[in-house]
């Protein structure tokens, strides 16, 4: 009898000791000038509005650079932006399914994996009326004017057109265009080069070249790669933007306005021209797999999808060392953050070791369990750490996962062929998942688990007691979220149903309009609105629902005492729980993970309860006994 006593004073303790962390929010701010656009899930996109769910795309990283913004494409095709924002050429947070950006003057164009094109910021000369096209292969920017390439090697080209930049209606067999200043340039197939537009300096003089893999087009200059890896320059040279007849093994260019920049097969830079603002100070930068060079400032990606810049910074166009979390995840009292590069950082609280991701490498999706964290690899088998009591970490032989959700003691997993596996804690039949079919996202709660089906219905298993499993009705939905003792569901029109446990009003989300994704916590729900924005209703007593003051979030995740949103520069947000995460450079490695404070008077009272309760014993058996 002692011995029951005793451990349900030991179980009670490690569910009670964890409750008394709690804080105030804590959040990055944006850096000074940087004026980014709202960056919003688009609900048409089933993989984007399901970002806190589904794995990373394969789109490859860009960056480009314009006058005084800068733009970085994202390998889930997303897309962000900073600098200069007076025409709003960097709102770009509603773009999704993106594979190339370009950056011009003062607007900027996305091209769609469809072959469509979006744009973005100045319009005066029409430059963004490029709804209407199709069937693009490649876009370019000038500075208002836009160029794109279509598969059959033909050109269009819409915007300013007084020095007949945008004649280029009758060329043919290009393969790819890049645009100045005023003028446009198109590279044959056959490795000779096309030019219009202004030609004062001589920077439409290219008839004689031969032999071109690559070009760029600056402001009053143009700038060639040949296929023996030598560089070609005409026009305006004043600052010496053109000398680049000594640069050997360059792979590829960018032109800026009175700078031109080079990047070498080891990944190494080189950068000739004007060099106020340091522009050209480009000689200690390393493994570099990209270049792109703005009026005053240049850019450089990584090869571990970290971004580089030096130049002119008044408008924030340099600030892009933080652009690389990619997806977040919220625990009990732990939160875990998927970055650009695969992988992972985590901070909060670590007792079973729930944060110990310092090792992972090649994640492509995170979920957080009540105190356990869960990773999916890009070759699509799971690694998971933390509590195992319940065998919720054992996903080792799982492959074929495509996306991964972690309930309290249980996690599961979606198969690419519809069909969902799950393991751990089952004694409400939550991990009964095995004849499930034809399913796209999953979802888990505490003691339950819900599965968005292709058709836009949903099912669920496990405990009911509240009613979180009553969603057989349910229809049009485009992204599901579970918690405790309650479900979510997003509707293609961007309203919001809830079922289960309501005791805080967590499911009081039925006047929620135009929202992309929703998070459900224990006694709470979040709801990301298309303008970047968050709403929030349900239990609040630790700030968990202060996030009325959000705005350019991409995404958000809550749990038992805390809601976490990613912004579109890749910084984190966070309400109620005080998790350092204003510390969190994601450049660097793995932040302490901590531990909650002591709680000195709980654990006194949890000490005397456990002796009152060992004296009851003996007292009780002592009179039993036989006299």
């Amino acid at each position: 009898m002692l011995f029951p006593a005793l451990l349900s004073i030991a179980l009670i303790f490690s569910l009670i000791l964890p409750a008394s962390a709690a804080g105030a929010s804590a959040t990055v701010p944006l850096p000074d000038g940087c004026s980014t656009g709202h960056q919003v899930v688009d609900s048409s996109s089933a993989a984007p509005a399901m970002a806190l769910n589904t794995p990373q795309g394969n789109v490859t990283p860009m960056v480009t650079a314009g006058i005084l913004h800068t733009v970085g494409l994202k390998s889930d095709g997303t897309v962000v932006a900073v600098g200069e924002n007076t025409w709003r050429q960097c709102d770009v947070g509603r773009w999704t399914d993106i594979t190339q950006v370009a950056a011009g003057g003062f607007h900027t164009v996305g091209l769609k994996s469809d072959g469509t094109v979006v744009a973005a910021g100045e319009n005066y000369y029409r430059q963004r009326a490029v709804g209407r096209w199709t069937d693009i292969t490649q876009v370019a920017a000038g500075l208002h004017h836009t160029v794109g390439l279509k598969s059959d090697g033909n050109v269009v080209a819409v915007g300013e057109n007084e020095y007949e930049q945008c004649d280029v209606s009758g060329w043919t067999g290009i393969i790819q265009v890049a645009a100045g200043l005023h003028h446009t340039v198109g590279l044959k197939s056959d490795g000779n080069v096309v030019a219009v537009g202004e030609n004062e300096y001589g920077q439409c003089d290219v008839s004689g070249w031969t032999n071109i893999t690559k070009v760029a087009a600056g402001s009053s200059h143009t700038v060639g790669v040949k296929s023996d890896g030598t560089v070609v320059a005409t026009g305006w040279n004043d600052d010496g933007q053109c000398e680049v007849g000594g640069w050997t093994d360059i792979i590829q260019v960018a032109a800026g306005w009175q700078h031109t920049v080079g990047l070498k097969v080891d990944g190494v830079v080189v950068a000739v021209g004007l060099d106020s603002y340091g522009r050209c100070e480009v000689g200690g930068w390393t493994d570099i797999t990209q270049v792109a060079a703005g009026s005053d400032h240049t850019v450089g990606l990584k090869s571990d999808g970290t971004v580089v810049a030096v130049g002119l910074d008044y408008y924030g166009q340099c600030d892009v060392s933080r652009w690389d979390i990619t997806q977040v995840a919220a625990g009990s009292l732990h939160t875990v953050g998927l970055k650009a590069d695969r992988t992972v950082v985590a901070v909060g609280w670590n007792f079973y070791g729930q944060c110990d991701v310092g090792n992972w490498t090649d994640i492509t999706q995170v979920a957080a369990g009540w105190q356990h964290t869960v990773g999916l690899k890009a070759n699509h088998t799971v690694v998971a750490v933390g509590l195992n009591f319940y065998w919720q970490c054992d996903v080792g032989r799982w492959t074929d996962i495509t996306q991964v959700a972690a309930g309290l003691h249980h996690t599961v997993g979606l198969k690419s062929d519809g069909t969902v596996v799950a393991a751990g804690w089952n004694d409400d039949g939550q991990c009964d998942v095995g004849g499930w079919m034809d399913i796209k996202q999953v979802a888990a709660g505490g003691a339950h688990t819900v599965g968005l089906k292709a058709d836009g219905t949903v099912v669920a298993v496990g405990d009911n007691e509240y009613g979180q499993c009553d969603v057989g009705g349910w229809m049009d939905i485009i992204q599901i979220a579970a918690s405790s003792s309650h479900t979510v569901g997003v509707k293609a029109d961007g309203t919001v149903v809830a079922v289960g446990y309501n005791y805080a009003g967590q499911c009081d989300v039925g006047r929620w309009t135009d929202i992309t994704q929703v998070a459900a916590g224990y006694g709470h729900t979040v709801g990301l609105k298309s303008d970047g924005t968050v709403v929030a209703v349900g239990d609040d007593k630790l700030g968990q629902c202060d996030v009325d003051n959000w705005t350019d979030i991409t995404q958000v995740t809550a749990s038992r005492a805390h809601t976490v949103g990613l912004k579109s520069d890749g910084t984190v947000v966070a309400a109620a729980w005080e998790a350092e995460l204003a510390t969190w450079n994601l450049a660097l490695a793995v932040p302490p993970s901590e531990i909650p404070p002591v709680n000195w008077p709980l654990i006194g009272g949890i000490i005397a309860a456990a002796v009152v309760t060992v004296g009851l014993v003996i007292f009780f058996t002592r009179r039993r006994r036989p006299a």
